[in-house]
């Protein structure tokens, strides 16, 4: 397949700034123009960004000059990720979907709208193959960062067993947070007991990409890590509990779905279950399959307190840029169908 043009809002930031990262080889997508405030608008990207990746900055982006976001400094490309701050998202994206270009985004503006789908790949990226909107192009949405590793932990068991409730704490990586984002003196030698916003997305948005209503409470830390969010997970079903061999099993066996066969950065297995109780640990295991791999361990429980276990997800590869990239990759593939 020829690479297509393609376009990255918001990609001064950290979001952003992992599209450009991550695109930089695709074999499909060709980053031809990058958009941000208009204070960076005019600048070259090397310019106007203070890089914070761990790989070195593309060369073919470095040297692009900085758009504003708006559609028509975004012409010959179909194709957009958005990285923006969800205080500007909810009218820009909606703006490039009127004007006919395809917006695939990790901003939280729009995840809970009814006509615009929140899809994580594995679990409801079909989806995808019936989209259809009141724009003239589209707008597709991924979830919190701890949605994503959350769900795909959910969706096999779920397929096989009712669960009465979810209870999960995400510890949270630094880099969670963005550029500053937490200071030193707070994170330093210290776990922050809250996140604002985080719990309330954690507890609303499963529901909407699973298809049925969950109960689900949440607690959301900040932890000195800096890639990497571990997931407590407590599960009550309705019923009697599974075996902790049964969820291990229902968890290592979970495959790709049809519609992303062929999709360049899908990671199979899905999932990676760790019997080692030592795992999954954020800074062994965060990189494996470029950082797109959810890691599970500590499955463990039984009776009436239910199942609990431990789930790790890069939360800004897997966690954001990389499952934007997925949703692009699957729409892309099933082009003739939409």
């Amino acid at each position: 397949m020829k690479p297509s043009k393609v376009g990255v809002l918001g990609a001064t930031g950290a979001v952003g700034q992992m599209f450009c990262r991550m695109l930089e080889h695709h074999p499909w997508y060709d980053v031809t123009i990058v958009g941000a405030s208009d204070a960076s608008a005019g600048k070259r990207y090397e310019e106007a960004v203070t890089w914070r990746m761990d790989t070195l900055m593309p060369a073919s982006i470095a040297e692009l000059t900085v758009q504003s976001c708006v559609p028509e400094a975004f012409e010959g490309v179909d194709l957009v990720f958005s990285g923006l701050d969800s205080s500007v998202a909810a009218d820009t994206e909606r703006a490039f979907a009127e004007a006919g270009f395809t917006v695939v985004s990790n901003a939280s503006a729009f995840r809970m709208h009814p006509e615009v789908p929140l899809i994580v790949p594995e679990v409801n990226g079909g989806e995808l193959l019936t989209i259809s909107q009141p724009w003239a192009g589209r707008l597709v949405t991924n979830p919190n960062c701890v949605v994503i590793p959350l769900v795909m932990v959910l969706k096999p068991i779920l397929d096989e067993f009712a669960l009465s409730s979810v209870h999960v704490t995400s510890m949270q990586a630094l880099s969670g947070a963005g550029y500053p984002g937490v200071s030193a003196m707070d994170s330093t030698g210290n776990i922050l007991p809250h996140i604002e916003g985080e719990e309330p997305k954690i507890e609303a948005e499963p529901s909407k990409i699973l298809g049925q209503d969950l109960a689900i409470r949440s607690t959301a830390v900040r932890v000195p890590v800096r890639n990497g969010h571990l997931l407590s997970i407590s599960l009550g079903f309705d019923g009697e509990t599974p075996s902790p061999d049964v969820i291990s099993s229902l968890l290592s066996s979970f495959e790709l779905p049809s519609w992303m066969e062929g999709c360049p950065s899908a990671s199979s297995p899905v999932l990676k279950v760790h019997n080692d109780p030592m795992q999954p640990q954020p800074r062994l295991v965060e990189d494996e399959a470029e950082g797109m791999r959810v890691h599970v361990g500590k499955i463990r429980g039984e009776g009436p307190l239910g199942i609990s276990l431990m789930a790790l997800g890069h939360n800004t590869i897997r966690g954001a840029a990389g499952c934007a990239i997925l949703n692009a990759e699957i729409l892309t593939l099933h082009a003739n169908n939409l």
